[in-house]
């Protein structure tokens, strides 16, 4: 069984982790002490033949294989190695266990999609849901080898109720050579086409997104396959652990105490016990035992994947769901927030203080700004209100032309492309005019009259019919005709961006 010590470490104070360190179950202790105790063992035997049993002549010779071994075995990259092989055996261990097959959603939309209270509804939605049982134990017990040792043949599957004797014969009679963990998938899919057709599911849109999650449910026992075909290349294994032994195989030699009589560098301290390469040998040792314990976590050690527990929980809570938690359902009630305009849930007295934290707005809602740094800025550096930029933008962009009649044309024309980007109605701007009342015809001379522009762009409005009798249709007008303005205008109001005619003059 999984060992879980979440709720010890829930929350973090002084020497949290040092209530886990007496845990024998599932502890590194538990992997490592049979490796640990050989390693000091053999350590321990050359010490004693340094010691007293070799001649002053093998002494001297041991001592400078001791220097020897002991200068060459940083030379193995054991850290760099093991550490990156940890990381690949930790994050395929992960993701083995999220492709386990749970039923959840898929009995889910079965129990919304499969209808019928009668005793026919009720055997199509549990025959589907053990048909995803059936297809989650057969594959399990092809890669567990605690659900292999549960289910060893097909007959302790039907014995167990995952599988009709009729379904058992139809299954073995199917000639593949392949794992058939499929089978029921495929029976599932079949169940579900004959459920619409008696219109037990009721549209196409349903019985798509019943199939959309098998094939979720199917994906995931395919993966499992795979996990289970394709391991980690044998060779970055072999390398890992070669590394990890021949660096601890040079260590009981060059870790070794020498006579501190013979002046040997670093070697003043004659201890019997190698306190720090054994805690060394317990690091890089107990890497590599947690990575041979996760590289499979199907199998019977005790951080290994609960499989026979899953097994029963898919299938009673599958069986649940769909039969007897069919259509039933409580009586509908207001809530007890039904007529408040806050809705909010009581605390505790344990967790009342969290009333008084203010909600989080994000991250930017904290800083303050002075005042002048927070007025807008023109992004060519001009005085001037922000409004100008607009219409400068457009006549840098605009083409200058060779002469100066060009140049009046073009200082007209954004004299008019202002006009009708302006807010300013037509009857604001026309009150605001001292020559409103010139004759038709007549060029005022507040100078806002152009009559090329007004020849040119501007086109002539149709009369409108007076009367109950139609228009007489008249001569086309010529299409370069002078209409004058509606109304001529004065100086500009103060609103307006700039003085009307301003670019002309300046232009010219």
């Amino acid at each position: 069984m999984t060992v879980t010590y979440t709720a010890r470490v829930a929350n973090a104070r002084f020497g949290g982790f040092s209530q886990l360190l007496l845990l024998w179950r599932g502890s590194i202790y538990k992997l490592l002490w049979r490796e640990l105790v050989c390693f000091l063992g053999l350590y321990m035997a050359l010490s004693a033949a340094y010691r007293f049993v070799l001649t002053e002549e093998q002494k001297r010779y041991f001592e400078k294989l001791v220097i020897y071994c002991d200068q060459y075995a940083s030379l193995i990259p054991v850290s760099f190695v093991l550490g990156f092989y940890v990381t690949l055996v930790v994050h395929r261990w992960w993701n083995q266990y999220l492709c386990m097959p749970l039923p959840d959603a898929l009995m889910c939309v079965v129990a919304g999609t499969v209808h019928g209270r009668d005793e026919r509804g009720r055997l199509y939605r549990r025959t589907l849901m053990r048909y995803a049982g059936l297809s989650a134990v057969l594959i399990l017990r092809s890669v567990s080898t605690a659900v292999f040792k549960r289910f060893p043949t097909v007959d302790h599957v039907v014995e167990a109720g995952f599988m009709t004797r009729e379904e058992r014969k139809k299954f073995e009679n199917l000639n593949s050579s392949y794992n058939k963990y499929w089978v029921p998938c495929v029976w599932f899919s079949n169940l579900a086409a004959q459920a619409r057709r008696e219109g037990r599911i009721r549209d196409n849109s349903a019985l798509k997104l019943l199939l959309e999650e098998l094939t979720v449910f199917r994906g995931k026992c395919g993966m499992l396959f795979h996990y289970d075909w394709i391991s980690v290349p044998l060779v970055y294994t072999q390398v890992v652990t070669i590394a990890v032994y021949s660096y601890f195989l040079a260590c009981l030699i060059g870790r070794q105490f020498l006579d501190p009589a013979q002046g040997y560098e670093g070697h003043n301290l004659d201890l019997c016990v190698p306190i720090f390469t054994l805690l060394q040998f317990f690091f890089y040792a107990g890497w590599l035992k947690v990575a041979e314990q996760l590289i499979n976590p199907f199998g019977e050690d005790d951080d290994d994947f609960e499989t026979n527990f899953l097994i029963d929980r898919n299938f009673q809570v599958s069986m649940l769901a769909v039969d007897e938690m069919y259509d039933d359902l409580a009586m509908l009630e207001k809530d007890l927030y039904w007529d408040a305009t806050e809705a909010r849930a009581p605390y505790t007295a344990a967790t009342a203080f969290l009333l008084q934290q203010p909600s989080f707005q994000g991250s930017t809602f904290d800083i303050t700004l002075a005042k002048e740094d927070m007025q807008f800025q023109r992004l060519d550096g001009a005085d001037g209100p922000l409004g100008e930029a607009h219409g400068d933008f457009l006549q840098r962009l605009l083409p200058v032309g060779a002469g100066m009649a060009a140049a009046g044309l073009l200082g007209r024309r954004l004299s008019l492309m202002r006009r009708k980007n302006s807010c300013v109605s037509e009857t604001s701007t026309a009150a605001s005019c001292a020559c409103a009342g010139a004759p038709d015809g007549a060029a005022p001379e507040c100078g806002c009259w152009d009559p090329l522009l007004d020849a040119g762009l501007r086109e002539p409005e149709p009369e409108l019919p007076v009367g109950p009798e139609m228009p007489v249709p008249g001569p086309t007008p010529e299409p370069f005709t002078t209409v004058p303005m509606p109304a001529p205008r004065g100086p500009a109001p103060p609103w307006l961006p700039s003085p009307i005619g301003e670019e002309e003059e300046s232009l010219a």
